[in-house]
């Protein structure tokens, strides 16, 4: 008899196709715990620390040779500030402040010191430039490829940490800069709108956000399913779209504006806000930085793109999947 026996049997469920769903299965299965007030299911987890309102944020994330990145494409110093720089955003879509790295490494036998010297000073760089300490973590070789894991504490800034759940009908969508190319060379260099996040959650409330690592349309469809299963409607020609996905668009065929929904890595903010409070917020704002609003929510599920003409049609959220073999 297996010693192992199939736990799908054992819960009478579907077993899970993709990321998302392994996802879910994983998180339906972790209990709820006293100190945790946010767990699986954003982009950092939130923990109590005290019996007062004080909490912490986590986040993690881990870059696999082969899956993220190549060293034939990418140097580890590159890849040392992108696996410090994904985590500082997920700190940013909290609209949180970073305190500490911790980072794990699994270095190939070959040439592993000379590839940890260079893949410490990626990570240092980007943690100088955020003013984070990398306060400790884990090194070990063996004779697989490079793997990256940082984790990231944080606190929540006032008044609250922000999180995926928490769109309402009618809130109009945000983000916070151009999207798509980012395959061109801005993935391995990723700009965490941390002070923007902070800037707006002081001056606004937000409703909820999200970093765009998935993608856009991906990652806003995972503020509308943790908001109670609502939809967004976007505006084909409020989408602010990169030069490099023109760039891209030229290379593939596939047009600027799909790039710009799904391409994923521009770790730009995807936030929602009320109506009135966004037209106040807008034109009382004397920042030069200023997000682009691209859609509203609303009550029908799925997301559909406003066109031109002002017809509309419903659109398959696209974005990156770890478990997309294609």
């Amino acid at each position: 008899m297996s010693q192992n026996p199939d736990i799908h049997a054992l819960t009478n469920e579907d077993p899970p196709t993709g990321e998302f769903e392994l996802i879910g299965w994983i998180r339906r299965r972790t209990g709820a715990l006293p100190k945790v007030r946010l767990g699986i299911g954003d982009d950092a987890a939130e923990i109590d620390l005290s019996a007062d309102t004080r909490s912490i944020l986590v986040a993690t994330d881990m870059l696999i040779e082969g899956r993220h990145f190549t060293l034939d494409t990418a140097s580890p110093r590159q890849v040392g500030y992108k696996a410090m720089g994904v985590n500082l955003s997920d700190i940013a879509a909290m609209a949180g402040k970073p305190i500490a790295a911790f980072v794990a490494v699994a270095l190939p036998r070959s040439h592993g010191i000379e590839i940890a010297r260079e893949l410490y000073l990626g990570l240092e760089d980007s943690a100088r430039e955020h003013q984070i300490a990398i306060a400790g973590g884990d090194t070990n070789s063996w004779h697989g490829p490079l793997v990256c894991s940082v984790t990231i504490l944080g606190e929540p800034t006032p008044p609250r940490a922000v999180t995926r759940r928490g769109a309402k009908p009618g809130d109009r969508i945000f983000v916070t800069g151009p999207l798509g190319g980012s395959l061109r060379g801005r993935h391995l260099h990723p700009a965490p709108r941390l002070k923007e996040a902070q800037s707006i959650h002081r001056n606004v409330s937000i409703h909820a956000m999200i970093d765009i690592s998935d993608g856009l349309t991906a990652d806003l469809g995972h503020i509308l399913e943790e908001s109670g299963g609502l939809g967004a409607i976007l505006d084909a020609d409020a989408i602010p779209i990169h030069p490099d996905a023109i760039f891209e668009s030229a290379r593939d065929g596939r047009s600027p504006l799909e790039h710009a929904l799904g391409d994923g890595e521009d770790f730009e903010l995807c936030f929602t806000v009320d109506p009135a409070d966004s037209a106040r917020w807008i034109s009382e704002s004397q920042s030069a930085f200023k997000p682009i609003q691209i859609g509203s929510i609303r009550a029908e599920p799925g997301i559909a793109l406003r066109l031109t003409d002002g017809s509309s049609r419903l659109i398959t959220p696209k974005g990156f999947d770890h478990f997309d073999i294609k």
